[in-house]
């Protein structure tokens, strides 16, 4: 095999971990949920509804409606968390 076949295999098989990386995110992301008012201090996962911060782990306070972290789908009610309008309705009060 030459070094043009070895470096166009190994960018091919790159290239196609990559696409099946991104598959199985979408997918873990798809059977998971955003839950708001379950996250301990520190845990959220992302920005939080009224904007304070814009990145994970900086949440200041356990349970408070406008931060949220990823739930398997369907477990929030469980967990007794709440939806994104059911938090910002919260919020508005």
């Amino acid at each position: 095999m030459s070094n043009k076949q070895l470096i166009s295999s190994a960018l091919l098989a790159a290239l196609t971990l990559g696409a099946v990386g991104q598959a199985q995110a979408a997918d873990d992301k798809a059977a998971k949920e955003k839950c708001f008012g379950i996250v301990k201090a520190g845990q959220n996962d992302c920005a939080n509804l009224s904007g304070s911060h814009s990145c994970a782990g900086q949440s200041k306070t356990d349970g408070s409606p406008d931060e949220w972290k990823y739930v398997a789908k369907g477990t929030c009610k469980k967990e007794m968390g709440l939806t994104a309008e059911e938090a910002k309705a919260k919020l508005k009060k």
